[in-house]
């Protein structure tokens, strides 16, 4: 069978660096820290005090008050990132055939504060079980991309992947291959997270996941530095357009990129720790290259899961100079994260959107914060330290990887 060309039209961004395509990027290649203290809950007593909040974000700006109190925040962020990669590939919504437009759309936890807060507050009553009649709509993970379909009419394939911090990786390889097997023309893909809560916050310093560093917030997310302490929990979320190939050339679409694989694996090690000689990821960026059907010395660009934690970074490394042998000190390797803290399900999402416009831009954002050498650490690697570099870029790779040892890779080529 011939797999079918799979193609990225449109793209949408909701981060802590910014709120918009055009704002996250700028955001990126200035080296913009968003991390900063908590402003949604009084955290004076918990172990960290900050987070990667969104900036300058009312939500009545994008969505009806009516509308939007039906909604967790993970689901607003969802229609919000959905809404400007829709508008961003110019899809005639009254001439697409909608039945072969499919949501495939990635979250780790779903409604997480709407648990929460219905938890909360009967806790606070009289014993009496009264909760939101929207409590369950609110909370379950796939009401993400239920509503993005509503919105538009989309009645192609529609679920939610849920694969801890793969989740919207593990969503655009699915929604890959949905195109590839010519099951659909057209996927809105990505994912969407909103954990900044008191449960989000409590529950990841009771696992001593999150830096403490409380006295200078942000410069906490640190990847590859000897000094990193754990990572800074993110929020927001990121939305691709991806479309057959032949049928975005027949409507005139603007491509940005295209999707050329996708692998996936399990460490089948541990509930939260990656496997120590990482065979996990060597595994999975494998698969991704064979997959794709690329060689090693291909690849330009990497964006690593890279959370800033001690055991998960180096295993990362470890794992690139194993794949990619000489050739990795040839690789322009990051990690966003270190400007947009750690978005879990979203994470996948917004980091693919950071390797298209890297390659687009031919500029390969910085892994800022970084001032202490870890000699565990291969030193012929390019990390992209502290400043943006001018690259071009005709290949580059996405790694996310999630509690329970689920690993994805994603990846893209330049099309001349």
């Amino acid at each position: 069978m011939q797999l079918k060309r799979v193609v990225i039209t449109g793209l949408g961004a909701l981060t802590p660096i910014g709120n918009n395509i055009e704002e996250y990027w700028n955001g990126l290649v200035n080296g913009v820290s968003g991390a900063a203290p908590i402003t949604y809950f009084d955290a004076a007593k918990f172990k960290t005090r900050f987070a990667c909040e969104l900036k300058n974000f009312n939500v009545k700006d994008y969505i009806d008050r009516k509308e939007s109190r039906r909604m967790d925040r993970f689901t607003q962020y969802a229609m919000i990132a959905s809404n400007e990669a829709i508008q961003d590939a110019d899809l005639n919504l009254d001439t697409v055939d909608k039945y072969r437009v499919g949501v495939i759309w990635g979250a780790g936890i779903g409604g997480l504060e709407t648990f929460q807060d219905e938890v909360l507050n009967y806790a606070k009553g009289d014993g009496s079980p009264r909760f939101n009649p929207f409590f369950i709509p609110k909370m379950i993970a796939d009401i993400a991309p239920g509503h993005i379909s509503i919105k538009h009419g989309f009645m192609g394939p529609n679920y939610t992947t849920v694969s801890a911090c793969a989740s919207s990786a593990n969503a655009l390889i699915d929604a890959l291959n949905y195109i590839r097997l010519g099951h659909c023309d057209v996927i809105v893909s990505g994912g969407s997270e909103a954990a900044v809560t008191i449960a989000g916050m409590g529950g990841f310093n009771a696992m001593h996941a999150l830096s403490t560093r409380n006295d200078n917030p942000e410069a906490a997310s640190r990847p590859f530095d000897a000094e990193r302490d754990g990572f800074v929990l993110g929020e927001g979320a990121g939305a691709l357009i991806l479309e057959e190939y032949e049928h975005a050339k027949a409507r005139g679409a603007k491509i940005y990129a295209e999707v050329i694989g996708g692998g996936l694996s399990s460490d089948a090690h541990h509930m939260t720790a990656p496997h120590p000689d990482g065979l996990g990821v060597i595994a999975v960026m494998k698969n991704c290259l064979e997959n794709a059907g690329i060689k090693p010395e291909d690849v330009d660009h990497i964006n690593t899961h890279g959370t800033s934690t001690p055991l998960g970074d180096v295993a990362e490394l470890k794992a690139i100079s194993e794949v990619f042998g000489d050739h990795a000190k040839n690789i322009n390797i990051n990690s966003t994260k270190s400007m947009t803290g750690h978005l879990l399900g979203a994470a996948g999402a917004i980091e693919a959107v950071a390797s298209i416009l890297a390659m687009k831009h031919g500029i390969v954002p910085p892994t800022i914060n970084h001032s202490t050498v870890d000699e565990s650490i291969n030193p012929d690697l390019n990390l992209t330290l502290n400043t943006p570099q001018k690259r071009e870029i005709k290949v580059a790779m996405s790694n996310t990887f999630g509690f329970g040892g689920h690993n994805a890779c994603v990846a893209f080529r330049k099309l001349d």
